[in-house]
């Protein structure tokens, strides 16, 4: 019984001497390992040329100050809510007497920790904040081999107060991101 209606037809040719021992084919092989030589090399040398990056790269999170250098975030936990992997962890706080240079509202985040090696750096914690309080940036995540060094708690996310240490994040948002 046949399966289908097409038919091929084969037809078997008398290889050459050449074709036998392979010839053209090794030259062939050679020529293309040859020509690869002449190309322009794709390697970077990183740590002295950096490749450029994208306008839409989203890298290492940073949680903003405001003008007077207080902290944005307020602890709502909208943004843990938003994020798909559940890298996101918080815990609020209330502001003390004395602390109204340091936070905005009555109601701040004394940890805020975000796990790096699950984060997918999707934006959506930064979509999710009513305050605009955490943004992606262009910075890339440091390397290392210990699982505990990819929780980022407050230390290594929020900028610092002076001018010089703020993190310039314009370059990647919208119009309403001038800060």
């Amino acid at each position: 019984m046949q399966l289908t209606n097409r038919s091929k037809v084969v037809v078997q040719k008398e290889m050459t001497m050449a074709e036998q021992i392979y010839l053209p084919a090794i030259f062939k092989g050679m020529m293309i390992t040859i020509s690869h030589f002449f190309k322009k090399k794709p390697t970077i040398n990183y740590p002295e040329v950096k490749r450029p990056i994208a306008p839409v790269y989203r890298g290492q999170h940073v949680l903003k100050r405001d003008e007077q250098g207080r902290e944005n975030c307020t602890a709502c936990g909208l943004c843990a809510v938003a994020c798909p992997a559940e890298a996101i962890t918080m815990t609020a706080a209330e502001r003390k007497r004395g602390e109204e240079s340091l936070y905005r509202e009555e109601k701040y985040a004394s940890v805020y920790e975000i796990n790096m090696l699950r984060c997918i750096f999707c934006g959506l914690c930064e979509e999710a904040c009513p305050k605009e309080a955490i943004f992606l940036t262009d910075r890339i995540v440091k390397v290392g081999t210990e699982r505990d060094t990819f929780i980022y708690g407050k230390d290594k996310l929020v900028e610092g107060i002076a001018a010089d240490q703020r993190i310039d994040v314009g370059k990647r948002g919208g119009a309403h991101r001038k800060f």
